[in-house]
């Protein structure tokens, strides 16, 4: 499903944007890990809405977020296409799928699967997410051009 334009993003820095966001992917239940791949000033909009700014308010979110049955909803992401804003600044979209394993959900989510944007910055030879913003899919659509 990806689709990337080699002449604006090289396989290396592809590469390196696919493994940060595939990391991301796989370390949400590890606070450190999860926290290592973002920038100290990251902003990060969830599926439902809440915009979180910094590191250390998302670290403190997601703390109490794996205390509670939230710690229940797993994600997965899906690259559609990078882009590169400039030679240190990547747009990634992808698709989020939510996965709700809760039990006893109060309020299910909005949608199962999200429009999901990140925003990476290259600092010190590595990608970071700089911003995470995710838009619940109400009806699947994927416009390219």
């Amino acid at each position: 499903m990806e689709k990337m334009n080699s002449t604006e993003v090289s396989d290396v820095d592809a590469r390196s944007i696919r493994e940060v966001v595939s990391e991301a992917s796989e370390s949400q239940s590890e606070l450190a890990q999860l926290m290592a791949l973002h920038t100290p000033d990251t902003v990060v909009v969830n599926f439902p809405g809440r915009r979180v700014l910094g590191r250390d308010a998302l670290a403190e979110v997601m703390r109490a977020a794996l205390a509670s049955t939230l710690a229940d909803v797993r994600t997965t992401v899906e690259i559609v296409d990078i882009r590169l804003a400039t030679p240190d600044v990547a747009v990634v979209s992808c698709v989020k799928t939510v996965e709700d394993r809760r039990s006893d959900a109060v309020a299910p989510l909005p949608a199962s699967t999200g429009s999901m944007t990140y925003v990476m910055v290259r600092s010190d030879d590595s990608w970071r997410i700089a911003l995470a913003q995710t838009t619940p899919i109400l009806t699947a659509a994927v416009v390219s051009g």
